[in-house]
């Protein structure tokens, strides 16, 4: 465990870090399948299989996380997809309690996320996770994604923070790479993004299996 006298700020990445990571990877590999095999007359499974190499071809990219990109792309309305399945977005186990601990340690939070802004949007309306930071980033309004040296350039000249004193946290070992390289020493790999999924072994990265184990509970 952490010690919070060690940090002042900290970075935290949105979906499988602080939200259930099931609620995504359920949207995208059986919603939009599913809509998806609707709109153009075939079985879902064939849908999946049609769809499979179109995601990853925008993998690491601001299209993978943008709504309207794949609503264009598909065909598909995916803020309404979204806006119907939004009862299945929960917190992951301790991540709300583990923000109200920060928050009351006087500890700066900030929300660091690929998720575009109509994504936030609806997840804030059903978590009201933007009440429990005190700042929130979407990579759509840096102009690029986590994954891109380029985001960590942006974020430094909108937040001014201590890198020795910062902890960011992300379930991305894409994105954490991206932030070490960005000169962020102080990081940690979440295990266990989906809580529908067996935890991971995660060994380039120190890790937890959520953030409710970073920091001990203290007074």
């Amino acid at each position: 465990m952490l010690d919070w006298d060690d940090f002042d700020t900290l970075l935290l990445d949105l979906d499988g870090t602080l939200l259930d990571l099931a609620f995504d990877n359920r949207f995208w590999l059986e919603h939009v399948p599913q809509a998806y095999a609707q709109a153009k007359g075939v079985e879902p499974a064939a849908a999946r299989e049609l769809l499979a190499p179109i995601f990853r071809s925008r993998e690491g990219t601001l299209d993978w996380y943008c709504v309207d990109h794949w609503s264009r792309a598909l065909g598909i309305n995916i803020r309404e997809l979204k806006e119907r399945a939004a009862a299945e977005i929960s917190w992951l186990p301790g991540a709300r309690e583990f923000l109200e601990r920060a928050r009351s340690r006087g500890k700066r939070a900030i929300l660091l996320t690929n998720a575009h802004p109509v994504t936030l949007q609806i997840k804030d309306l059903r978590t009201g996770v933007r009440k429990l930071v005190d700042l929130a980033l979407s990579s759509h309004d840096l102009g690029a994604p986590k994954e891109d040296p380029a985001f960590w350039e942006v974020v430094r000249t909108i937040e001014q923070f201590d890198p020795q004193r910062t902890l960011f946290v992300d379930d991305s070992l894409a994105v954490l790479r991206a932030a070490r390289q960005a000169g962020l020493p102080r990081l940690r790999a979440i295990r266990c993004p989906d809580s529908s999924r067996p935890e991971r072994l995660i060994e380039e990265f120190e890790s937890v299996s959520g953030v409710a184990e970073l920091f001990a509970q203290g007074p």
